[in-house]
């Protein structure tokens, strides 16, 4: 847990440090990230996508998973034994 110092200071974690190589006196960028705040190393978002780009994105992979969707072989449901009819007065006093 990392906590705000009273000069809006704040130290990340080791192991986040090391995980992306930041070292003393690198700079970082602290980026608006819905509800939640994102730290990055200075120049990792460089290559961001424009919104319309993002946007282009998402929609050829909502395609591309809609087709896997429809490409899908569902098998037909196997003999469980009982009928759906069933569900309804198993258990119950007759």
């Amino acid at each position: 847990m990392t906590r705000v110092t009273g000069k809006f200071q704040i130290t990340l974690p080791k192991r986040l440090v090391e995980a992306y190589g930041i070292r003393v006196g690198d700079e970082v960028d602290i980026v608006a990230a819905g509800e939640s705040i994102a730290i990055r190393p200075a120049g990792a978002g460089a290559t961001a996508l424009s919104p319309g780009e993002r946007l282009r994105h998402f929609d050829e992979a909502t395609r591309r998973q809609e087709s896997r969707q429809r490409d899908a072989r569902h098998d037909a449901a196997k003999d469980r034994g009982w009928t759906r009819e069933e569900l309804y007065t198993r258990g119950r006093p007759r």
